[in-house]
């Protein structure tokens, strides 16, 4: 596996997940603010999915997983530990959901849904992550 990208990507979650994290200062019924948020959830959201891949591809060896589609990498991190409960197929319903809310009438709620319910389960999902890139890191210098 690559490893500067596997890193790049993890790299890159933490940031987006540093900026969305800054919507717990925020206030949640501006307009602007709630556009940056739900768009920084939907990228936070996409990045994490890619780095559970590259978890699983990278330290499972799981490689008869070809698709990758984001479904079935939740329900693949799932099954090996990665994730655990069913929030993360909520968040991707909710991600699918927002990218086709045109007028924003679904972002206020999803505002306080995701500073309140799904930025700790990111958090949760970054220290886990990060333990497998200090191995994955490891393993690549063997």
């Amino acid at each position: 596996m690559n490893q500067k990208k596997y890193l790049n990507r993890y790299k890159s979650f933490l940031c987006s997940l540093s900026s969305l994290a800054e919507a717990r200062k925020r206030d949640l019924t501006d307009d602007f603010v709630i556009s940056g948020t739900v768009q920084k959830f939907c990228l936070t959201f996409d990045i994490s999915w890619k780095v559970m891949k590259d978890i699983i591809v990278g330290y499972h060896k799981v490689s008869s997983f070809a698709s990758g589609s984001p479904r079935e990498t939740l329900r693949m991190a799932a099954q090996l530990g990665v994730i655990s409960g069913d929030i993360w197929m909520k968040m991707l319903l909710d991600r699918n959901a927002l990218t086709h809310d045109y007028d924003g009438s679904l972002a206020r709620d999803a505002a306080h849904k995701i500073v309140e319910l799904y930025l700790p389960v990111f958090e949760d999902f970054r220290d886990t992550a990060a333990r497998y890139m200090d191995q994955m890191e490891k393993d690549d210098k063997l």
